[in-house]
């Protein structure tokens, strides 16, 4: 097998994970682009391995052990990143990256005289 196949499907598989984290808006198709980019990784590392074990008659295989302790991060990180985007969505309602960091930035105006709708509503009642 040559090592080009793998190493070009893997960069394809990392451009089109690229791809999706700047392009994608939902939190949770971002993490699906980021999971796609380590398994471009991880197929990057077993082939490697392969070519170079062929060549050298190596038994350790640490492409292969690389790869799997990479699989073990990559499923803690989506563990806790969904676990984050569910209580984000729970909080705010959406899980919209670009709403996320408006809200994040605050809804500061330019007039220091106009207040939030609560200071508002009170002064009325």
């Amino acid at each position: 097998m040559h090592l080009a196949y793998p190493a070009v499907l893997s960069a394809l598989l990392f451009c089109t994970g690229v791809y999706g984290v700047l392009a994608r808006r939902n939190a949770i198709l971002v993490l699906m682009s980021v999971e796609l980019m380590l398994n471009a990784v991880n197929l990057n590392l077993v082939a490697f391995d392969v070519w170079l074990s062929g060549a050298a008659h190596e038994t350790l295989h640490s492409g292969q052990a690389l790869t799997l302790f990479t699989i073990a991060i990559a499923a803690a990180e989506i563990g806790i990143g969904l676990a984050i985007v569910l209580a984000v969505y729970r909080n705010s309602g959406t899980s919209d990256i670009d709403r996320l960091r408006d809200t994040a930035e605050g809804h500061e105006t330019d007039d220091p005289e106009a207040g939030t709708a609560a200071e508002k509503a009170e002064a009325t009642a």
